[in-house]
């Protein structure tokens, strides 16, 4: 630690280490007596159920921990991933000291889960490996314990070792423990008190290794929360000296365990800072663990994957799985039920969790998973269509008791899967048509087939490249590899330009949050919610606040000059920060002084209890500073419509298509509202007239709209409520329509209405929506379906264009049907055509001419005539 204070390092206060509880001894969960023969083939198997509820317990009844669900494999608003693809993604908010101090997250302080993960895409990409070998997957599960603030190496270690040794009866002359052995160059000490840890433990010291920045330094990312780790390996063969395999890529001694010590933060200059708070991330792939516990080097020789074998070759009527690999597997028949397996639990658990097989992002990536598990279904195991959807109730029965989604989405699942594999194979077809048309026309065998033909390929009929790769390898032909990246590089080109339109936001870093926690309490926001009905119209509280902190992007200021971009923390705000899906408050503020000239606010956000304004400051702005918040009425009030008439939309897509649809995501903003759910397939023209019908009536009986601040057990408890997948406070905002909340908690009522869990800001009542016209629905992707709407003078404006275009549709077929062809008229009815269908879109839009809907009170803000 000298050393550390030496460079300028001071670490923070840390409470001494606490020997965690044990509770009186109950015998260890093991398989057999501790010796070289007790983790043999021949040793009984320990099921991977228990191997994880053996993790799960040891952690909450012998340590202290608490348990938590793991987390959807869709990362929560985290752009940076593809996938949840290790346990502490949804602890990122911990970490960073960015998270809601009035949720249930900012609690822990010993935590233990099995976490769904996903890698396939990004950094961490698995998926051209699987089937190649027995040890890599697409999907695993990640058993993890964390401590935030709590216990740190020397606990992590105790635990550990305890955990491997004494309840799971591995013997202690398997394992080998490494450590960072430090990094001049990056100014990095040894990791002396890990090394000593393990000595304590009774690890020999020839078992405790030393390992570099590579294998012993763990970092989320470019920028965060990092540290050194000390890894757990195990050697499958035993009795020797296996040190020198240690991390070597011998598949004889393998590493079953990661403790992450976060020490650091890595800042965007490369620089490593001390955190405020140091933490324990440790992870434990379930897979490889069961694979040690049931003495098999191959994971898909554990009952994880058996059954699911045993399931493909009784739809397949292939030979026996025989583990095959390289040019022993003859026809990559092993190798395809090793893919087919992993993929097929891949699929079930992403679909599940609502990531679905589509063009871009994670739906894209699982999208080529679902076409390469179908081709070596159908291509290399001959089974017949549909053999790959019936092996997700095999999935659901190894994993829907600890994963209980799985069971309730397990028909949409095979649903989903059956219509994706019906569409490739159409589109295989097509392809390898294409592919053989092309070689007819030359012969490409002693040239580069057109990288043209193979990016048309994967853009426009979803083909993974591989899988074109693999498609010409077996008709003895080669891609033009060099004109190929010069396409891929274009159209990265062209993606990035589409993205940098928008400016980026200054957000808090991990030590600005936790300078502000030590001296500046969180910021009210309740004025967002103190707004009125007076005579018809909306009043909003005026706001005066005091300038707390200022932040320039990197550190906190004390001032910031004229012109200058920079984040504003006030003790006040009633300004709404982005977040459920709605779009941040507009308006400016105003200094005290003689100028009182505007200072505009771009962007308000809420981070770690904080709401930071985004402002480019007018005029020098100092700490202690009086402002005057002028609040964008309009805008606000536009916002307030769209989302009280969101959750009108999602309470009449329920009634008309049944409790089956779920919330797949949301946007307000003032100009109209977007909303995602679960369906089939587009509606139909009757289903979206029953929608837009059913939100009418509610906004014709301009019901008022409750809201209320419950605990968040408490309003679990509501009969109806409806919810999406993302952290909540606690206490937790409820909005009812129609129905006091009193009597849902009471059971007063089996009125039907729209009942959610939300933070945005809602009318009072319904009637200020005035109406409600979808304007476009779509399926985005197979099996979640999008709608935007637009109320009020927008809605009406709808309908207008929708009556003119029936007029003119009318009047173009009146003249097909009446007049005689000749090359003029064509000519003209063709231009005319074409008018009519820009005006259309291609949208499957709401029928024209439809009746508009009743006027409502026109309650809107004072500012608004």
């Amino acid at each position: 630690m000298n050393r550390l204070v030496a460079r300028g390092l001071r670490p923070p206060y840390r409470p001494p280490y606490r020997p965690p509880y044990r509770p009186p001894y109950r015998p260890p969960l093991r398989a057999s007596p501790h010796s070289a023969r007790a983790l043999s083939r021949a040793a009984p198997r320990l099921p991977a159920a228990r191997v994880r509820s053996g993790f799960l317990d040891f952690f909450r009844d012998q340590q202290g921990h608490r348990l938590v669900p793991s987390a959807p494999v869709l990362p929560r608003g985290d752009p940076s991933l593809l996938f949840v693809n290790a346990g502490m993604n949804q602890f990122k908010p911990l970490l960073l000291g960015a998270v809601d101090p009035r949720s249930e997250m900012a609690s822990y302080r010993r935590v233990a889960n099995s976490q769904k993960c996903v890698r396939a895409g990004g950094k961490h990409n698995d998926l051209e490996d699987v089937g190649r070998d027995h040890t890599h997957h697409t999907f695993f599960e990640m058993l993890g314990s964390w401590s935030f603030g709590d216990y740190f190496k020397e606990g992590a270690c105790s635990m550990a070792w305890s955990l491997l040794t004494e309840h799971y009866g591995i013997p202690a002359d398997r394992l080998y423990v490494s450590y960072f052995a430090g990094d001049a160059g990056a100014g990095l000490p040894a990791d002396e008190e890990t090394r000593l840890i393990w000595l304590d433990v009774g690890v020999p010291p020839g078992r405790v290794l030393p390992f570099g920045l590579k294998d012993n330094f763990w970092e989320m990312g470019d920028t965060g929360p990092c540290g050194p780790c000390t890894e757990i390996h195990y050697d499958h063969v035993g009795g020797r000296d296996a040190a020198p395999l240690v991390n070597a890529g011998s598949p004889d001694v393998v590493e079953i365990w990661n403790l992450v010590f976060m020490q650091y933060n890595r800042e965007a200059d490369r620089r490593l800072r001390l955190l405020p708070q140091f933490s324990v991330d440790t992870g434990m792939g379930l897979e490889r663990l069961v694979g040690v516990l049931q003495g098999q080097r191959s994971n898909y020789d554990t009952d994880l994957f058996t059954p699911l074998l045993d399931a493909i070759q009784q739809r397949s009527g292939a030979g026996p799985y025989a583990g095959r690999t390289g040019a022993a597997d003859q026809g990559r028949v092993d190798m395809a039920y090793r893919v087919v397996a992993d993929h097929a639990r891949t699929l079930a658990v992403c679909i599940a969790d609502g990531v679905h097989p589509g063009m871009s992002g994670p739906e894209l990536v699982l999208r080529r998973i679902l076409r390469r598990a179908v081709r070596f279904c159908v291509e290399v195991l001959q089974a017949p269509q549909g053999s790959l959807a019936s092996l997700v109730p095999t999935v659901c029965h190894s994993l829907g008791d600890v994963y209980p989604e799985l069971h309730r989405e397990k028909d949409r699942v095979m649903d989903l899967i059956n219509e994706n594999e019906d569409q490739f194979l159409a589109a295989l077809r097509r392809g390898s048509q294409l592919i053989q048309r092309t070689l007819d026309r030359k012969d490409y065998k002693h040239g580069g087939f057109p990288a043209a033909v193979v990016w048309s390929l994967h853009r426009d009929l979803g083909f993974p490249l591989d899988l074109v790769d693999l498609m010409l390898e077996e008709r003895g032909v080669q891609v033009d590899l060099q004109e190929l990246e010069r396409l891929k590089a274009e159209n990265q080109q062209l993606m990035s330009d589409l993205r940098s339109g928008a400016p980026p936001q200054l957000t808090l870093d991990v030590h600005t949050l936790a300078a502000l926690q030590q001296s500046v309490p969180h910021t009210d926001d309740t004025l967002k919610y103190r707004y009125r009905l007076e005579r018809d119209r909306y009043v909003f509280p005026a706001c005066t606040a005091t300038v707390l902190a200022l932040y320039d992007g990197g550190a906190l200021v004390p001032e910031v000059g004229g012109g200058q971009r920079c984040g504003v923390i006030l003790d006040r705000t009633s300004f709404y920060s982005q977040q459920g899906g709605q779009a941040y408050d507009q308006g400016y503020f105003t200094r005290d002084g003689p100028q009182h000239v505007p200072c505009p606010v771009e962007a308000v956000v809420t981070v770690g209890g904080y709401v930071l304004h985004q402002v480019r400051a007018a005029d020098r702005l100092r700490t202690g500073d009086q402002v005057e918040l002028h609040l964008d009425q309009v805008h606000r009030w536009s916002c307030m419509v769209k989302h009280t008439a969101t959750h009108l939309l999602n309470f009449s897509l329920r009634e008309v298509l049944g409790p089956g649809v779920q919330q797949r995501g949301a946007h307000v903003s003032a100009e109209r509202l977007r909303f995602d759910f679960t369906a089939k397939g587009s509606l139909s023209i009757p289903q979206l007239e029953q929608v837009e019908g059913r939100v009418r009536d509610i906004i014709a009986a301009n019901h008022v709209v409750h809201s209320q601040e419950l605990s968040l057990e408490t309003a679990r408890g509501i009969g109806g409520l409806r919810t999406v997948d993302e952290v909540y406070p606690d206490p937790v905002r409820v909005v009812s329509v129609g129905v006091p909340i009193s009597e849902l908690l009471d059971g007063q009522t089996e009125t039907k209405t729209s009942v959610e869990l939300c933070c945005g800001t809602h009318l009072l009542r319904t009637g200020a929506i005035q109406d409600l016209v979808i304007v476009s629905e779509k399926q985005i992707v197979k099996g979640i379906s999008r709608v935007v709407a637009v109320t009020g003078r927008e809605a009406t404006k709808a309908r207008e264009a929708a009556q003119v275009l029936t007029q003119q549709v009318n009047a173009l077929s009146a003249r097909l049907t009446s007049s005689a062809l000749d090359l003029d008229f064509a000519q003209r009815l063709s231009k005319d055509v074409g008018i009519v269908s820009d005006v259309c879109g291609g949208h499957h839009a709401h029928p024209p001419g439809a009746a508009p809907g009743p006027a409502a009170p026109p309650t809107q803000p004072a500012e608004v005539q």
